[in-house]
């Protein structure tokens, strides 16, 4: 026994050896597989997927030797035995690259993780769902036409447009900030829909302080009382996304302290995915708003609220507004708080407090300082203006509670949370909107309105709308606005973009958000100074603006806080020409040349035109694709036919290799698998280029 015991602990060497080895050659032929169908496919993967069309590869391969039991047909057979699994080694990164793109696996922990977020988004959405149908709106997601009777100005509509108010109210979070973004696009929905939504409101419980101050503790890494000598614990204000305390900071100024309301950001997150998934199906179900963009809307939105999360992002807004309009400066007009950059954090925001009162009770306090209400309203338009036309940055939301009336009789801009930024080229076309409303000009109008749209000035078809049926529409726009009896507002932008609307033009949410807050303060200013006119006031200062460019005065202030200009600037206007005039004098110098060779060619007859075709590498590697891409089709069809006509007609015609396998349906069982290997190659570089 002893003995026997030996041998059998002698053999365990061996047998681990042997196991080894078989461990090894399958490693490096699963390894062979993988590595020459991926080669075959001209992509790369990762080793998991390498591993797993290795693999299938060699089942493909042990599987044929279990379907093919004659030995000399195995062997006669052995090519294609390894094409066979090299095409199924294809086949399975194929599969995997379509349906699993490289990079959506993920560890176990992040699955669970991932689908816990999805359990908790689909109980909103459940619940968000049975809100709607509660209040009657789910067949407007159901049925077209439903939508589209919604926008009707009727009872019915008014009663959409209701239920739909109600409906945001009760869902809360970030369906209710989607309303109020909604309430200030009237060039997107109806009157009837703008006024229901204008009456959203947040009404936000503020959150405990014992959960307030753990957020400020953790985000400011230690304890509050070390950095406050005091806090108020009752905040000034409380929204759905923050809320607003006053406090002291210890040994230093008066504060505004912005802290984040804990467990907000999960909340909001899960109900953007909402929001993006209902604008593009009211996109996609509605022709009557085809045009308006509502899936650029959802995206514009999703993005803005993911900003307002980030309190740093507010932060930079400010100092970006405020250095660009001189905000900080001790006679600034308009004051913009300091930020206390070192105790600001993504959820909590310091910033400096201005003492002052809103503007919506600040007409009373106007009159009781003897203050002219109209140059206050005067230098709150001019400093928003200043910011759209001249900087290019400028506060988006002027709402009455974002405004301060100061105790020193200047303004004050909160809350830049929400910042929009145009482009020199936006800039300079909304200011020859305004100078060509100014003048009763459409044609200079619809030129400036084009410009403004830019790459939006097309239909939805691609089409540029007809210009003179545009220009003549824009005439009658500006007679019954700016004509005789006519009341020109902030109202007559919300009709021209309507009117932009019936000829398919969509206008773009940069623009938008700059006439949302001209329309915004319209309605702050008018609390303040009834009868204040803002178009008057906006078209002269895009005028002084455009005139200003020219460099033909200095700019001065003046009293009431209106610009001047105290004289022509001839050496200011001397130097720009001279520059002007050194960037085209090369030109200058070579277009009498140009002209009479053109001129001789055209006399001549010679004139010939030379275009460079395919000069663009991009061009040439895409036409080398398809050239590629034909080149593999055209042989995996030859092939194809091939091996088909092979075995077909070749059976019982040719010598035979072995007993039951004929030599020509044995090349024909080559040319197919061969075939098949091309086609799927084809097949999946046809793939990627259209998922690209």
């Amino acid at each position: 026994m002893q003995a026997l015991a030996a041998d059998s602990v002698g053999d365990i060497p061996f047998a681990v050896f042997i196991v080894l080895a078989a461990a090894v050659s399958l490693g490096v032929i699963v390894f062979a597989v993988s590595t020459a169908s991926r080669r075959l496919l001209g992509i790369r993967v990762g080793p998991m997927r390498a591993m797993t069309s290795g693999l299938v590869g060699l089942a493909v391969f042990i599987l044929f030797d279990q379907v093919v039991r004659d030995e000399e047909s195995l062997r006669a057979l052995s090519t294609v035995q390894v094409a066979l699994s090299l095409l199924g080694a294809m086949a399975t990164l194929v599969v995997v690259e379509v349906f699993v793109p490289y990079g959506s696996w993920a560890r176990p922990l992040q699955i669970v993780r991932t689908l816990g977020h999805r359990l908790r988004r689909t109980r909103r959405y459940i619940q968000i769902s049975r809100i709607f149908m509660r209040h009657g709106l789910g067949r407007y997601l159901r049925d077209r036409s439903s939508m589209d009777r919604a926008f009707e100005a009727n009872e019915a509509g008014r009663q959409s447009a209701r239920a739909l108010r109600l409906a945001l109210e009760d869902c809360g979070g970030a369906l209710i900030k989607l309303g109020q973004v909604l309430s200030t696009r009237s060039d997107l929905l109806p009157p009837h829909f703008i006024d229901e939504l204008s009456r959203l409101q947040s009404n936000v419980p503020p959150a405990p302080w014992p959960e307030v101050a753990a957020v400020l503790h953790k985000e400011l890494g230690k304890p509050v009382e070390e950095v406050f000598d005091w806090i108020e614990h009752v905040p000034l204000a409380a929204a759905s996304i923050a809320q607003v305390h006053r406090a002291r900071l210890r040994g230093g100024p008066s504060v505004v302290v912005k802290v984040q309301r804990p467990g907000i950001r999960e909340s909001i997150e899960r109900d953007l995915d909402i929001v993006l998934a209902i604008t593009r199906s009211l996109q996609d179900r509605a022709r009557s708003v085809h045009a308006l963009g509502l899936r650029d809307l959802g995206d514009g939105f999703s993005v803005s609220v993911r900003e307002e999360l980030d309190f740093r992002i507010e932060a930079r807004n400010s100092s970006a507004v405020a250095e660009a309009c001189d905000g900080y400066a001790p006679d600034a007009t308009v004051r913009i708080p300091r930020v206390h950059y070192e105790f600001t954090s993504s959820r909590l925001l310091v910033q400096e407090w201005l003492e002052g009162v809103t503007l919506d009770r600040a007409g009373k306090v106007a009159d009781e300082k003897g203050w002219d209400r109209h140059a206050l309203a005067r230098t709150a338009l001019g400093a928003v203006l200043d910011q759209i036309l001249r900087y290019g940055v400028f506060h988006a939301d002027p709402h009455p509670g974002n405004m301060l009336l100061l105790d020193d009789g200047r303004l004050g801009l909160l809350d830049f949370g929400s910042v929009g930024r145009i482009d020199p080229s936006a800039r300079l076309a909304i200011q020859e909107v305004l100078v060509a409303i100014d003048r009763g000009d459409p044609a200079a109008l619809h030129d400036a309105l084009i410009d403004l749209l830019g790459t939006r000035a097309t239909s939805r078809d691609g089409i540029m709308p007809d210009s003179l049926l545009l220009e003549r529409a824009l005439g009658r726009f500006m007679a019954q606005y700016l004509g005789a009896g006519g009341q020109p507002d902030a109202e007559m932008f919300t009709a021209l973009f309507r009117m932009l609307t019936r000829f398919d033009l969509a206008v773009p949410p940069e623009v938008a958000a700059v006439f949302r807050a001209i329309a915004t303060i319209e309605g702050t200013l008018g609390r303040l100074a009834p009868g204040f006119n803002i178009l008057d006031e906006s078209r002269a200062f895009a005028a002084d603006l455009l005139t200003d460019r020219l460099h033909f005065g200095s700019r001065r202030k003046t009293a009431g806080g209106k610009t001047g200009f105290s004289g022509f600037d001839l050496p200011s206007l001397a130097r720009e020409a001279a520059q002007e005039a050194m960037a085209i004098l090369p030109m200058l110098r070579r277009l009498p040349r140009r002209a009479e060779r053109i001129s001789a060619s055209l006399e001549e007859g010679r004139l010939a035109v030379r275009v460079r075709v395919l000069a663009d590498e991009r061009e040439q590697r895409f036409v080398a694709g398809l050239v590629h891409q034909m080149v593999i089709g055209l042989l995996a069809a030859c092939t194809g036919v091939m091996g088909v006509m092979l075995v077909v007609f070749g059976t019982g015609k040719g010598p035979r290799v072995t007993q039951q396998l004929e030599l020509f349906p044995l090349l024909g069982y080559h040319a197919l698998v061969v075939s098949a290997i091309l086609t799927l190659r084809a097949l999946y570089t046809a793939m990627r280029r259209s998922v690209r």
